[in-house]
């Protein structure tokens, strides 16, 4: 079930409302340090050394609570207080080259300017280089804001293993590069939460028996025929990715239309998808049951080849899913599409920016934000707002956040490869009853599979990616 992204005083609420049931602060600090060792664990070998990090409130208790887990690890506690001797104790902790430093030093109800002392600790952390595990937050970022109570003096966590549910600040785009990674503790023995939220955490759990198991007796023309028009010279490779994505969600059908520049290249290197030409008089064909329009669609006077008007036409009259991606999102009109059918845009944030004739920064200050207002000028439509923690919604209903990915995702195609797979998806009338939680599965498994392989090898690239599409779980 997602979890709803709560504020400080939230989640205030949400511990008295806890231990009004008679649980235990002592139950959830031995639960909570359970989880953590159990991350830790993961992150480090045996025999590997862990350092931990603990303050003085029930951060640093949550922190020394994961010592009794922490099996075939070698242990060293640091108690910090910010005293003359911290400093030099910490140094030599660090002079050891532990695998990994647990953060337990402050924990959300931080939002006072740190001392000299402190800074000076946090610095000797940053600087170490070492893999840091930030419990709950990282020390010294307000997890309301995102920002640190003192400029340059919070933690630099690779991953931030929260407690409960999220925190308004983490998410925050500038709080990125101390939150790393982050991951929730869900888990621990608190009631359940008793806050909504317009903005969510997508969980794996969300999935469970998601896509439903066929029927024994389902033929090719029950699961759908997916339409992709995409390629261009010098970007034949995009359309190429999509089908093959698209395949790997496995609707009975894909045809791919084409430029005739390109088509020789792209039929070559596709066997189960048909490959047809795009012509100015082009008509989807009546079997097709969803549309995606833009892979590699990038070229330099491509207006002139492949009209916009062709977009224009399908995005407003068709009663089909349309997916719409890359630089064919410039060429939509604004306003709902026939009946309001099912409209997805997938745009990353620079696309996002022209959309909304504002900069690229803009957009990632208030990402959910942006979100709204690309769905509101499209008809309402979905909206994939791609990134770190890729945004799902549209402008009724609540926003989703996806944690699976990883910064590997970064390579050319990638994009590609998620607006081929939602497609395919999508083009399966059976898996319509919520349209939402299939968007969400879609963009979940894509960065679960690469997590998956990032966990496997180094060197992956995209055409593995697509090796390995649908197989998380």
């Amino acid at each position: 079930m997602p979890l709803p992204i709560i504020s400080i005083a939230q989640m205030r609420e949400w511990e008295r409302a806890t231990w009004e049931t008679g649980q235990t602060e002592a139950e959830v600090i031995h639960r909570v340090g359970a989880k953590i060792a159990q991350r830790a664990m993961q992150l480090t070998r045996p025999g590997g050394a862990i350092l931990i990090l603990a303050g003085k409130g029930h951060n640093g208790d949550d922190a020394r609570a994961t010592r009794e887990f922490l099996t075939d690890r070698r242990v060293e506690t640091l108690d910090l207080v910010a005293s003359e001797n911290d400093l030099p104790e910490l140094e030599r902790a660090l002079g050891q080259k532990p695998a990994l430093i647990i953060d337990g030093l402050f924990g959300i109800g931080l939002d006072r300017p740190l001392a000299d002392d402190w800074k000076k600790i946090i610095m000797a952390v940053n600087q170490s280089g070492i893999l840091v595990l930030a419990v709950d937050v990282p020390s010294g970022l307000n997890a309301n804001t995102g920002e640190p109570t003192t400029p340059g003096a919070a933690i630099e966590a690779a991953v931030t293993l929260t407690i409960g549910a999220p925190k308004t600040g983490l998410l925050v785009h500038n709080a990125g590069p101390f939150v790393g990674r982050l991951e929730i503790a869900d888990d621990v023995g608190l009631a359940p939460c008793p806050r909504a939220s317009g903005l969510s955490w997508t969980m794996a759990d969300d999935f469970k028996n998601f896509p439903p198991r066929r029927s024994a007796a389902g033929h090719k023309g029950a699961f759908g025929h997916l339409g992709i028009i995409a390629g261009s010279f010098g970007f034949h490779g995009a359309a190429v990715l999509a089908a093959r994505a698209a395949q790997c969600a496995q609707p009975g059908l894909i045809t791919l239309f084409t430029q005739e520049s390109v088509y020789h290249v792209v039929a070559a290197q596709l066997q189960a998808a048909m490959v047809n030409l795009w012509t100015p008089d082009f008509r989807l064909p009546d079997t097709v049951s969803a549309v995606l329009v833009g892979p590699g669609l990038a070229a330099p006077g491509l207006a002139d080849v492949m009209s916009p008007t062709t977009t224009r036409r399908i995005w407003r009259d068709s009663l089909l899913p349309v997916i719409v991606d890359a630089s064919t999102l410039d060429w939509l009109p604004m306003g709902a599409s026939a009946r309001n059918a099912i409209r997805v845009l997938t745009p990353h944030p620079g696309e996002a920016a022209r959309l909304l004739n504002m900069t690229g920064q803009q957009v990632q200050a208030n990402r959910p934000k942006a979100l709204y207002e690309i769905s509101r000028r499209f008809g309402n439509c979905w909206v994939v707002l791609k990134g770190h923690q890729t945004l799902v919604g549209r402008s009724e209903g609540e926003i989703f956040v996806n944690p699976s990915g990883n910064p590997h995702l970064a390579q050319g195609g990638s994009g590609d490869v998620l607006a081929g797979y939602l497609a395919g998806l999508l083009a399966q009338r059976l898996l319509l009853a919520d349209v939402g939680k299939l968007i969400r599965f879609a963009v979940w498994q894509h960065g679960a599979t690469a997590d998956k392989l990032q966990a496997t090898r180094a060197n992956w690239v995209i055409e593995d990616l697509i090796g390995e599409l649908g197989n998380a779980r």
